[in-house]
């Protein structure tokens, strides 16, 4: 009973949060996520949606993100996600926002694109659409690279963390091979089951969540370029 009420005192919390950040500019996103309150926000999320596993999108810089800056920033992201989506029409491309407020890349490869069912080797198809993305990456030295891996709830948790992780290894190290540095590869992650984005009780919500997902954020040098004006 004492977990129950948690859980609903932590839900309401929560969207008490995400309430007050909806009507917040990006600059006071930044600022509140630089202080740590956005750490705090993203962290609690997680925890809740998650089932305690939450990913954060890109590295906090510490300190809010100027309004100049962040429009720059997004201009830039949101030229590049137009190119990615033309260049791998096959993925789902979006801009999301970051842990900075920031507007960020997100790729979503689907299962069938990458991999057979159960498997963590990458599909002859998979290795056109990863060079296009490398293609279409590779001259943005100034911007972070993620990967998370995701499954379905088939399966045990064991299984699916190690196949999740293997598939978003599989495809970072795609990419480097691709000539992408490693230095530039933020995390590298596998969440099983824990972030499904379809119901898993059916075959084609299982479907959608075994998935890669890649997201792309702009790294300190870019940020600092935006800052001064030289973006």
């Amino acid at each position: 009973m004492k977990t129950a009420r948690l859980s609903i005192v932590a839900v309401a919390i929560a969207a008490m949060l995400m309430a007050g950040c909806s009507s917040m500019s990006k600059t006071g996103k930044g600022a509140l996520y630089g202080t740590g309150g956005g750490a705090a926000v993203g962290a609690g999320l997680g925890a809740i949606v998650g089932g305690g596993k939450g990913a954060g999108i890109g590295a906090a810089v510490g300190a809010g993100v100027g309004a100049g800056a962040g429009a720059l920033i997004g201009s830039r992201m949101q030229k590049r996600q137009q190119e990615i989506a033309q260049a791998i029409p096959d993925a789902d491309v979006e801009t999301v926002e970051d842990d900075n407020g920031l507007t960020a890349i997100k790729v979503t490869f689907r299962d069938g694109i990458l991999f057979d069912t159960g498997k963590s080797d990458l599909s002859a198809s998979s290795r056109e659409a990863l060079d296009k993305f490398a293609a279409a990456v590779k001259d943005e030295p100034d911007t972070d690279i993620a990967i998370y891996g995701h499954t379905d709830n088939t399966g045990s948790r064991a299984i699916n963390e190690k196949l999740s992780l293997e598939r978003a290894q599989a495809v970072a190290n795609f990419l480097k091979g691709d000539g992408i540095p490693s230095s530039r590869f933020l995390d590298i992650e596998g969440l099983a089951y824990d972030s499904p984005v379809a119901d898993n009780s059916t075959a084609a919500g299982r479907a959608q969540n075994r998935r890669v997902e890649i997201y792309i954020t702009a790294n300190r040098d870019m940020i600092a370029r935006a800052e001064s004006g030289n973006l």
